[in-house]
């Protein structure tokens, strides 16, 4: 599902080139160094603030933004302009990332294994997925 929704971005013009962000229908607010950084940005926030929701709320009109009424509009040049998202690459990109776990082995195993140059994180990647019948 493509989600797009209308932010306010505010240039600051300082050092950094930072750029406020506001995302008025889901009372977000992020912030990016430069402008593609500032719009990854609002998308992750938009994916993050949806991310475990049944529905999504509605997104407003870029017409209906007001730049004047914009929590940043003192701070700087502010423009409103529309994000989109995958939220479906999106929840599978969080949904495959890396989990640490800690696990204990006796130290023989764990000496024949290094031996043996085996990856312990992909053997029990492996026996999990066995043991859950997704292999």
């Amino acid at each position: 599902m493509i989600a797009v929704y209308p932010i306010i971005l505010t240039a600051t013009n300082d050092e950094k080139d930072t750029y406020l962000v506001e995302i008025p229908d889901l009372k977000g607010f992020t912030e990016g160094f430069g402008l593609s950084d500032a719009i990854a940005m609002a998308r992750d926030y938009i994916g993050g603030a949806c991310f475990d929701r049944d529905s999504i709320p509605k997104a407003s009109r870029l017409s209906d933004i007001n730049v004047a009424e914009g929590t940043f509009a003192g701070d700087g040049e502010s423009f409103a302009t529309l994000v989109d998202i995958d939220l479906d690459a999106y929840k599978r990109k969080m949904m495959s990332r890396a989990v640490r776990k800690n696990v204990s082995i006796p130290y023989w195993l764990n000496e024949e294994a290094e031996k043996n140059h085996i990856n312990v994180s992909k053997v029990l990647q492996d026996a999990l997925k066995e043991k859950l019948e997704m292999a």
